[in-house]
């Protein structure tokens, strides 16, 4: 990246993108919020990556998402970044650096976690019509309960319909629970750490992040063809990135 050649306002607010390795003073080639230029505020060993805001707080629009995460995905050739929560926005400058000082330890524990690594996703849903029917035909137990309840002699009462419906939850979880293992034995020789996110819908049956160095990518890629594999039609994977490492920054810090 080339040496920073011109005078920025140092008092004006600082959009916050990420922490990344360094103590040089860059000009980032990608434009931040409000088309403005992203650039480097340095600290010791360490360096805040801001762009100039006009106020201190920014509407969450989808432009505003987009240019921040168009900065991040630019970032991403940094050996290690801490990508910041969108949003956050210091008094100017100096607060910059004083926030770099006082958490100098942490961030560069962080910095150390992700150093060379990446963030891959990976998500496998249920690819068919009705999620309900198909567990029914998959799991015996719930087809006799659900037969019993539509066809019985009388009305089923609402504790009944209740109860129909935690046993479905059940199968659910325990379903997501042993492809999650399956998938993560193939992933797990490639990958330093995975997280498990929460599944959206019923049909999601796994959401997994994982912390890749980048010389596994190609074997991570690998690997999600070959758990693919051990999976019928009514299964659909979905891997992407690299990303930052969003889901393995974890610090407490001083604001």
């Amino acid at each position: 990246m080339p040496t920073m050649s011109r005078k920025v306002n140092g008092n004006q607010c600082k959009y916050f993108y990420a922490v990344v390795s360094g103590s040089k003073e860059r000009i980032y080639d990608v434009t931040g919020i409000d088309g403005a230029s992203v650039y480097s505020i340095p600290q010791g060993n360490l360096s805040a990556v801001v762009s100039d805001v006009p106020f201190k707080r920014i509407r969450p629009e989808r432009r505003h998402f987009a240019a921040h995460h168009g900065v991040l995905q630019q970032l991403i050739a940094e050996d290690a970044l801490l990508p910041m929560a969108f949003g956050i926005i210091s008094d100017g400058e100096k607060a910059v650096r004083s926030f770099l000082a006082k958490n100098r330890k942490p961030l560069n524990q962080q910095i150390q976690r992700v150093a060379g690594k990446v963030e891959m996703g990976l998500k496998v849903r249920w690819d068919v019509p009705n999620i309900f029917e198909y567990m029914t035909n998959v799991h015996a137990e719930l087809g006799f309960a659900r037969d019993a309840l539509l066809h019985g002699a009388r009305a089923a009462t609402q504790d009944e319909r209740i109860e129909l419906g935690r046993m479905f939850e059940n199968f659910l979880t325990s379903d997501r629970e042993a492809y999650s293992e399956r998938v993560e034995a193939f992933l797990e020789p490639c990958c330093d750490e995975i997280k498990r996110d929460k599944c959206r819908d019923e049909r999601e049956i796994m959401n997994l992040a994982c912390l890749v160095r980048r010389e596994n990518l190609d074997a991570f890629e690998v690997a999600v063809f070959e758990a693919a594999r051990g999976f019928d039609d009514n299964f659909a994977f979905d891997y992407n990135g690299p990303w930052a490492p969003h889901n393995f920054v974890d610090m407490n810090i001083d604001t």
